[in-house]
């Protein structure tokens, strides 16, 4: 009984080593099989774990989950749309506001800031605004009527030009000022309105054409009207031509003789254009009356009086007569005869009137 189990328990252990040699001049495989080998578990490479400055959109991309909107970034707005802000009302990105935007604050003027325009043949500008007043030291307010549309340079000169030049003119007049008239400022058109003409600097909203500043009395100065005083308009000419670097009124051409035209031009080598005439004031018109008559002239009594004058100029008259008109003597002593004969009333008269 011993020797049966010890060989039972043998033959399990010789057949698993037999398989591990396959059986000499096997061809077929149909000897003892081989052996498989053992089964283990395979392990797949799990991805790296995310380093803490990655991107957020790389992590959904790396953990396969790209519906998820990834969040925005520390201190930046996110250009993608999330699933609570429809694309369409995704503000775009504000521009960065320039040095004169910035220095243009509502102490200096009204200016609200426009977007930029791009019309065709490089028309238009960036960094616009609309001037609609300008305020003064006192807090007071310069309408610009109508508002303006100018680059921010261009509408900073402008209400310096206001602030410094201007209302010391004003005060001189007697009356603080209150509107800026305003003829031109953006045009998309070439110079002075020609056709195929370059482009004007209206055309690049860095121009604007003035024809008057009204005083808060009523009273209205017309910056090319002769019947302003010549010391006024000289005031505004070199304050303008001081300051801008294009200057053109009456004189420079027949477009400009009732406004006068400013703009910030860059030329070569800093050129400056000035060229407004300040005309002298026109002749005053001779009234339809007479003019009074004045004190020192003699009374009306003494002037009314020709009798004694037509006398004393007959007699002149009858002196210096050649002595062929006078008549012989015999002809004298025969009419005086006659004379004392004859009634006076037929006497001829020897006065002549003129």
């Amino acid at each position: 009984m011993v020797t049966a189990a010890l060989g039972l328990l043998l033959v399990p252990a010789e057949r698993a080593e037999a398989r591990k040699y396959p059986v000499p001049l096997d061809v077929f495989g149909l000897g003892t099989p081989r052996p498989r080998a053992a089964v283990h578990a395979a392990r797949i490479p799990l991805p790296k774990p995310r380093p803490a400055e990655a991107p957020k959109a790389l992590e959904g991309a790396l953990e396969g989950a790209p519906d998820e909107a990834p969040p925005e970034a520390e201190g930046k707005p996110s250009d993608q749309p999330s699933a609570d802000k429809p694309a369409e009302a995704a503000s775009p990105r504000k521009k960065q506001a320039s040095a004169c935007r910035l220095a243009l604050t509502e102490e200096i003027a009204i200016a609200p800031s426009i977007p930029d325009i791009r019309g065709p043949g490089g028309c238009g500008g960036e960094d616009l605004v609309r001037l609609e007043a300008i305020v003064l030291p006192d807090k007071r307010k310069v309408t610009v009527k109508p508002a303006a549309i100018l680059r921010c340079t261009m509408a900073s000169a402008i209400a310096d030009w206001v602030r410094k030049d201007m209302v010391p003119l004003a005060a001189s007049l007697g009356s603080p000022i209150s509107d800026l008239d305003n003829f031109d400022s953006f045009e998309c058109r070439g110079r002075n309105r020609v056709a195929g003409a370059m482009l004007s600097e209206h055309g690049k909203a860095n121009a604007i054409d003035i024809r008057a500043i009204k005083l808060a009395n009523g009273q209205s100065i017309g910056l090319t009207d002769r019947a302003i005083s010549r010391e006024v308009r000289e005031r505004v000419l070199h304050s303008v031509c001081a300051r801008f670097s294009t200057v053109l009124g009456p004189g420079s051409d027949w477009y400009h003789e009732d406004h006068i035209h400013l703009d910030l031009a860059q030329r070569r080598n800093d050129y400056r254009i000035c060229q407004w005439n300040v005309w002298d004031p026109l002749p005053q018109v001779a009234p339809l009356l007479p003019a009074e008559r004045p004190e020192e002239a003699p009374p009306r009594e003494v002037a009314a009086k020709p009798e004694a004058k037509e006398g004393a100029d007959d007699e002149a008259a009858e002196r210096s007569s050649p002595p062929e008109d006078k008549p012989a003597p015999k002809q004298k002593a025969q009419s005086s005869k006659s004379a004392t004969n004859k009634p006076a009333a037929n006497k001829p008269a020897t006065k002549k009137r003129r």
